[in-house]
């Protein structure tokens, strides 16, 4: 069995069952237990999963959009005015999932632009604007978290391009990388990322670490970070060095 097949089973099992034994994984796949410790080796390295005493667990727990869209507001909507100035009239936007997402959509409203997202609340706040042309991904329905996901998704971005792509995060490591707390939400982020031409993190104080297991870029991925307060020694230098700007709410500076 190739590794890469035996990776997607092994995450599956994880998913569906909860946390497994190396054992069980073992027996599941008919492959030897070192491979499997080598594969649970490759897949956290990956941010796809944690390894525990034994074994290994897939951690998916994340809030619905309802709880976490009252959170922060105010400073979600200064980072959203910041990150909608970046953008002309004519421009291609590409909006990802998550509640800065949708504050910014909403300082979108009477721009001739084109707006693409696999977010349902983006999409409803501007299907009734008529000068945005408004392209919504297909892909699986996660309906607690209001957001389309899956191979349908990622097939739509490959063939697409866009002059912006506004990424949300559940935390930026020190090291500059950027997490996810859902595991099935990273490949599309993945996509989201190859198909833009510049690519701007919307990140407030609380995702300076934040939370998230899984990888889903490094700094050199991203063109700007735009947030409401002053990036760490250590996360500043990391952006620095893969020459990232820092879009500070209130102020701009050259990270």
């Amino acid at each position: 069995m190739l590794a890469e097949r035996r990776h997607q089973l092994i995450l599956r099992a994880l998913r569906s069952g909860g946390p497994a034994s190396v054992t069980d994984l073992s027996d599941q796949l008919d492959v030897s237990p070192a491979t499997i410790r080598r594969d649970l080796v490759r897949l956290e390295e990956e941010g796809l999963l944690t390894r525990v005493h034994g074994g290994a667990v897939v951690d998916e727990g994340d809030q619905p959009f309802a709880e976490v869209a009252e959170v922060r507001v105010a400073e979600k909507d200064a980072i959203a005015a910041k990150a909608a100035s970046m953008v002309q009239d004519g421009q291609s936007v590409l909006l990802d999932i998550g509640t800065t997402a949708f504050r910014l959509a909403r300082q979108l409203h009477g721009r001739r632009i084109t707006v693409i997202t696999s977010n349902l609340v983006v999409f409803e706040e501007l299907v009734d604007d008529e000068g945005i042309e408004l392209v919504l991904l297909g892909g699986m329905v996660r309906r607690e978290y209001r957001s389309l996901v899956g191979f349908l998704t990622e097939d739509n971005l490959r063939q697409l391009h866009a002059d912006w792509v506004f990424l949300g995060t559940s935390g930026v490591r020190p090291g500059g990388q950027v997490m996810d707390t859902t595991v099935v939400e990273v490949p599309v982020k993945r996509a989201m990322i190859k198909a833009g031409e510049r690519v701007v993190l919307l990140a407030d104080r609380a995702k300076f670490p934040g939370t998230g297991m899984a990888k889903v870029c490094g700094p050199e991925d991203l063109d700007v970070v735009v947030t409401n307060a002053p990036v760490d020694a250590v996360t500043r230098s990391s952006l620095e060095e893969a020459g990232v700007q820092v879009l500070v709410t209130g102020k701009a500076e050259e990270a």
